[in-house]
């Protein structure tokens, strides 16, 4: 069964709205489970509850079928995120620009070319759907397909 993973910000933005409803649009069309991800920082005091999430996301999208809501806490969000995409077996990731270029600083420290697209593609083996602030998502195919 396919997988869609899309991390999202508690409570919803503007843009994990949008980012949301570009995984669910992709998610009917794969006929996928969608995987809704929330990171709680260790650091900061506030703990999001996986019901809240689902409440939260069912307020703004109504009932989404084949759907999963998971909280996890960690101390950087974008491992956290790698962690559960490759956990889940994520066949696509969709991801806002914002998170894009917050992923890109992390790789950064850990490689010269600081093409997030191409390292999730590589280390994940999915294909990466980046959502931009007007909405419009830009496809990049997993590595399997290069």
């Amino acid at each position: 069964m396919p997988q869609v993973v899309v991390p999202v910000r508690y409570p919803l933005t503007k843009d994990s709205r949008r980012t949301l409803a570009e995984a669910i649009k992709i998610a009917e069309e794969e006929d996928a489970d969608l995987t809704v991800l929330h990171v709680n920082l260790y650091q900061n005091s506030t703990r999001v509850s996986r019901a809240a999430l689902k409440r939260a996301v069912e307020e703004q999208f109504g009932h989404v079928p084949r759907s999963r809501y998971i909280v996890r806490s960690g101390m950087l969000v974008e491992e956290t995120i790698l962690d559960e995409v490759a956990a889940n077996e994520a066949d696509v990731v969709v991801i806002g620009t914002k998170q894009a270029s917050r992923w890109r600083k992390m790789i950064r420290r850990l490689v010269d070319d600081p093409d997030i697209e191409r390292f999730l593609r590589e280390e994940l083996d999915c294909d990466i759907v980046t959502v931009s602030p007007n909405g419009a998502p830009r496809h990049s195919p997993s590595a399997s397909e290069d």
